[in-house]
This record gives C-alpha cells, structure tokens and sequence, in this order.
C-alpha cells in the first residue's frame, strides 16, 4: 500500500519560501497545501498565478491582503489543522514566535537558519545528520553558509578526518531583490567577532569539529565565496581530495580554466543550466584553488545563498515525518526532483 502524501504548508514567501514551495510541490510523496504571507506584493500574486492557496499569517492583515488583490483562502490557524508540517520561513526571529502556533496545534515545523539553534533543539544537514530530526516535532535547516561548509567538511571528515578547519568567508551584501533598499557600495564589512557566527552554528551539525570562521560583507549580491584551511588527521593528496568532495552530494567542482572564474561566472553558469530563477543547489569547490601540503589542505568554493537549502528543506520534511528513514533514499528523491548534479558540465 502506497504512504499517504505528507501535508506541508510553508509559511513565509519570500526568498526561501518560494522556493521551497517550488521544491515541495514537486515530490511525488507531498502535497503543498499552500502558503501563508501577511503581504500582497508581486511575490504573493505569483503564488497565485503558480495555483498556490494563500493563506494569511496574521488576523489583522488579512483585509489588507484582499485589498492588495490577493485572495485569501483563510488565516493560517485554519490551514494548519490540515497540515502534516509547516516549514517556517518568515523573517529571521519570527520563527521562534511562530513556534508558539506549532506547539498549540500539534504539527511538526522545519525552521530556517534565521532561526536560533535552540528554536528547534536540532539543526540539519542532510547528508550530515538526517538521523538526528527522526521523529521529532521540530528541526532547523541551518543557513547557506553553514550548509555549504557543512558539505564540503563532511566530505574531507569522511575521507581523512578533520583536526581543525579555518575559514574566511566574504558574504554578499544582501539579496538581489532588495538591493534598492540595503546593500554596501564600494567597500567591505568586516564581522568584528571572532568567530563569526558561521563556526559555531557549523558545530550544531558537526558536533566535534574544530572550526574558526572570519567572514565579512562584500558589495556584491551575487553569492557568497569560502576561503578553507584545512588540517587532517591523516596526510592528504590533491587527487584524494577531489575524490572525496566528488563523491559527495551536492557538491561539485568547477574549474577556472573552463571559464568559471569568479562569482558571476558560476551564476551564469546556474543560469544556462536552465534552472527556475537561475537555482543552484549544489556547492561548486574550485578544482585548482585545491592544495595539499602533507596534513594541510586548502580550497575555495562559492555559496548560492539563494537556494543551496532547499534540497536540505525537503529531505527535513522527509526526516520529521519519517517519509524516509534513510538519508540517502531522501537524497536521491530531492535530487531527481530539482535535477542536483554531480558535474554542473
């Protein structure tokens, strides 16, 4: 007998949520119920054209979303009594309010990496540590930083363990579509503590790793870009390297020498893969930035802020709802799904 189709309902419909939406509506073992906003912008009216419900997050904002010209289906604490989980991406720091409405009515949420680890109690990474969120009521997918960093070091961890890891990170100064209303010009930022949050939100999934991140605020949107350290406990080669991030999901290598030569290069490249908004899921590690010297390894790779998550939203539904009790079957169905590769050409 065939599993019944989880239920999910995403709550927020913005940079994430859409995509997410997106994601969700494409698995042949869900149904997206719809989505939930307190705006009716051009995000919300796409909902709408894509044949999206829309629900209202909030009870005051609800004649304002008619008004706008959005047709509200309902307000969200009527949705949610027909949903198997809510995958929470409102604004940082809304999620944790939010999770007040989840406990009241019994439903599993997946929150953002907006979201404090403590929100959920666990934070996940797929190929990581799927098997931590089985079951349970709550998990956080953490942020596109510390998801790319979380791939990539698993894969060196596997292969010859990590002693300690330090990383610089340059992080785009902020998302493409509101650029006209924030961003930094002709200068960079830097994050005055150390270490950055990345590190120890890292740690979160990766529990016993060494790591120190530096990160700072570049004047670009484009993507963010990971300068890596790296010490093993075993003596690594460059070829053994390369073999190790081949082989992991949702990471892929890239070369210079093939015309990937900086940030816009890779979204080109996103672009002509003939992605929906030019998506790039996985973490493209620079082949020639690889560099072994005995214990000591360095690389680069670029994050696609945008949508590096969203493979890791869905196997998180599959996870809470146990859908999927191994990781690797999870994987493989998102990745069929959204089209992941192992070599982007």
């Amino acid at each position: 007998m065939a599993k019944a189709k989880v239920r999910v309902l995403v709550n927020g419909y913005g940079v994430i949520g859409k995509r997410v939406a997106d994601a969700v509506a494409r698995q042949e073992d869900m149904e997206l119920v719809g989505v939930s906003d307190v705006v009716a912008d051009w995000r919300v009216k796409m909902a709408l054209k894509k044949g999206f419900r829309v629900y209202c997050s909030s009870p005051d904002r609800a004649d304002s979303m008619r008004r706008g010209g959005v047709k509200v289906e309902g307000l969200i604490t009527e949705a949610i009594k027909d949903v198997d989980v809510v995958v929470d991406c409102a604004p940082a720091k809304v999620g944790a309010k939010n999770k007040e409405l989840y406990l009241k009515h019994g439903v599993k949420a997946v929150f953002e990496g907006g979201e404090a680890h403590e929100t959920a109690g666990t934070s996940f990474v797929a190929t990581c540590n799927y098997d931590e969120s089985l079951g349970k009521q709550f998990t956080r997918v953490v942020s596109c930083n510390t998801t790319a960093l979380c791939r990539v070091l698993n894969a060196l961890n596997k292969a010859y363990g990590v002693a300690k890891a330090r990383v610089t990170i340059v992080r785009r100064a902020c998302d493409v579509w509101e650029s006209h209303k924030s961003g930094v010009i002709n200068t960079i930022v830097p994050e005055l503590h150390v270490p950055s949050h990345h590190g120890p939100d890292v740690k979160t999934v990766l529990h016993d790793l060494d790591i120190v991140t530096m990160a700072a605020k570049g004047s670009h949107n484009l993507c963010h870009i990971h300068f890596c350290i790296v010490e093993t406990r075993k003596e690594a080669s460059k070829e053994g390297i390369i073999a190790a991030l081949e082989e992991e999901p949702r990471v892929v290598l890239v070369r210079g020498q093939d015309g990937v030569e900086a940030l816009n290069s890779i979204v080109e490249l996103a672009r002509d893969l003939g992605r929906p908004r030019g998506d790039l899921y996985e973490i493209p590690v620079w082949e020639e930035s690889i560099a072994v010297n005995r214990r000591e390894s360095y690389l680069m790779w670029a994050t696609p802020n945008e949508s590096n998550v969203i493979p890791d939203n869905v196997d998180a539904i599959r996870a809470l709802t146990e859908l999927e009790k191994d990781w690797r079957a999870s994987v493989k169905k998102t990745d069929e799904s959204l089209g992941v590769l192992s070599r982007l050409y």
